[in-house]
């Protein structure tokens, strides 16, 4: 039997998608100097991080032809701290949750990012947070670090998976980084991202298709009263939490939209460019 045959338009991506990532990359480096310089100059992360919400996310997106839902928006209280743990599908969970959720966002990022040009840069100047799994001493200190943006009312993001799904489905959530909401007594925001592995999967150099990433943002999980070591009880809880969120109908897509942003009824974003935590 022959092999095969490949449709035509298998072949129509291949320089679509090498533009694409052409794109990213110059709208990456282009943005996040311009996000070191005005953080600089502002002697402060907040202006940058408004920037990665309105300017840099959104481009990306509509680069990958993603059009992005968020529901449960309700659940986000941006006057109160909270580490928001979510499955990891693709890249593009990352600018999904910067424009998705209207809070200053700090990541969790792994520790061999510091030595990507420009990115490395810019996780350090925004305060955010490298962590060394491998290195239980650095990992704690990481711990540290996070629980001390949260005490300051960050908002503080972590893939518990600590890697992307191969499957789509989400791996298991392992406890370290709750470690830091329980020493801050902040709220796990547990949140499901849906579609993104689909727009940019792990297939290929850089294979990217046109369709909608949902964001499902679920009922905030206290930990004031927890012990230090409730961290994998916690997690647990909040896997639960997400693979709930995961299982939930999708939400209906507004008649007559186009590629952007939709927010359910309940969302109210009210983030400033001098919002931070305080």
């Amino acid at each position: 039997m022959g092999s095969p045959r490949r449709s035509p338009a298998r072949f129509l991506w291949a320089p679509l998608n090498a533009l694409q990532a052409l794109f990213t990359v110059i709208w990456t480096a282009l943005w996040i100097s311009v996000a070191l310089a005005v953080a600089a100059l502002a002697r402060r992360p907040a202006p940058a991080l408004w920037l990665a919400r309105w300017v840099w996310a959104p481009g990306l997106l509509a680069g990958a032809g993603a059009r992005l839902r968020v529901t449960g928006g309700e659940q986000l209280d941006p006057a109160r701290p909270a580490l928001v743990v979510a499955n990891h599908q693709s890249w593009i969970d990352i600018p999904a949750l910067f424009r998705a959720l209207p809070v200053p966002l700090r990541y969790l990022a792994k520790r061999e990012l510091g030595a990507v040009p420009f990115l490395g840069a810019y996780i350090r100047a925004m305060g955010m947070v490298f962590v060394d799994r491998g290195a239980p001493r650095a990992a704690s200190r990481s711990v540290g670090t996070a629980a001390a943006l949260l005490a300051r009312g960050a908002h503080v993001v972590s893939f518990p998976e600590g890697t992307r799904s191969a499957d789509g489905r989400p791996g298991h959530f392992k406890s370290g980084g709750f470690g830091a909401a329980l020493e801050a007594g902040a709220d796990v925001l547990p949140v499901a991202i849906v579609g993104a592995g689909r727009v940019l999967t792990r297939e290929g150099l850089f294979r990217v298709r046109p369709g909608v990433i949902e964001v499902r943002i679920g009922r905030p999980i206290p930990t004031t009263g927890l012990p230090p070591g409730a961290r994998a009880a916690l997690a647990r809880r909040a896997e639960s939490a997400v693979r709930t969120l995961l299982a939930a109908e999708p939400a209906p897509s507004p008649a007559g939209a186009s590629v952007g942003l939709d927010f359910d009824s309940s969302f109210h974003p009210n983030e400033t460019p001098t919002g931070e935590p305080r």
